[in-house]
């Protein structure tokens, strides 16, 4: 093994398969292959460790250490996101380039209630939205009337569109709010942006930015006008050119992920109700279609050009 190697940390229980695309992208820029590294090693309680006290940084783990001057950090699950932060204070704090460090940014995407926050702030258009810990009725029936009696559901912390509901009753809310108090998680209500095609057909588009630059578009078209726009729930994907989007998306992407702090990021949008963004991606799925090309070979680049060290 080389002196010093470029890592891949990733979860391994991870099924998406984003880590064997980036393990190709690293092989086609360098011609070699990543050292590979499980991040729960690195989460409280396990053996990773982040060793400065040599000429490199190294890190080590299940028996295994190696010499890191670039990180990728990629398929860490939104839940263990908080677990991972030491770690990234630490790849940090040891001047190892990556674009998976900067732990406040991951925070304010992961968590939807910050999010919002960032937007509010910014000026970044989304729709109307509401958080919730553990609203009385009274409350949550005040907002929901406030946004217009037809609302989508998430949970604060969430992926694939999963415990994700669209509310247009009283019923449905009462409903909604049942399950995010069972399951003790925290939540948000949105007005509906109302996202349809010509065709009658849900839609909404997924814009990866990279440096403040589209690497890739893809539309997702949802026959079901109750379930969100996602894969995992039916949504039907097709990936266009970058030129093919509305006008203002590409601008309205890149400053939603600058107003996150991300240099990389999928943006999930829609261009009715005057152009809104959805939620932001830290980690978006590569896609089978070019994903390879048009995604992970350039954010794997953008590691190994000088000054690819935050965001």
């Amino acid at each position: 093994m080389a002196s010093s190697e470029l890592v891949l940390m990733t979860d391994h229980s991870s099924t998406e398969g984003s880590r064997d695309t980036l393990v190709a992208a690293v092989h086609a820029l360098t011609g070699r292959a990543p050292a590979l590294l499980d991040a729960r090693h690195f989460t409280p309680g396990g053996s990773g460790r982040i060793r400065t006290d040599g000429e490199e940084p190294r890190l080590e783990a299940d028996g295994v250490s190696v010499g890191a001057d670039t990180v990728l950090v990629y398929e860490i699950p939104p839940h263990r996101r908080r677990d991972f932060e030491t770690v990234q204070h630490g790849l940090r704090a040891a001047g190892v380039r990556s674009l998976g460090t900067n732990a406040a940014a991951w925070r304010a995407a992961t968590e939807k209630d910050r999010t919002v926050a960032c937007f509010t702030r910014d000026g970044i258009a989304h729709m109307p939205t509401v958080a919730f810990t553990r609203p009385d009725a009274e409350e949550a029936a005040e907002a929901f009337e406030r946004l217009g009696r037809d609302v989508w559901a998430r949970p604060t912390i969430g992926m694939g569109g999963t415990d994700v509901f669209h509310v247009s009753t009283h019923a449905q809310l009462r409903a909604a709010a049942e399950f995010y108090a069972r399951a003790g998680t925290g939540w948000l209500i949105a007005r509906d942006a109302r996202n349809f095609g010509p065709d009658g057909r849900r839609h909404q588009y997924r814009v990866v930015v990279l440096g403040g630059r589209v690497l890739r578009v893809v539309e997702h078209v949802q026959l079901d006008p109750d379930a969100p726009c996602n894969e995992s729930r039916g949504a039907v994907s097709t990936r266009l050119e970058p030129g093919d989007l509305p006008a203002g998306l590409a601008e309205l992407a890149v400053a939603a992920a600058e107003s996150l702090g991300l240099s990389f990021a999928g943006v999930d949008l829609a261009a009715e109700s005057g152009g809104v963004v959805f939620e932001v991606n830290v980690h978006p799925a590569f896609g089978t279609d070019r994903g390879l090309e048009t995604v992970a070979v350039p954010y794997v680049a953008a590691h190994l050009a000088a000054g690819g060290v935050s965001g």
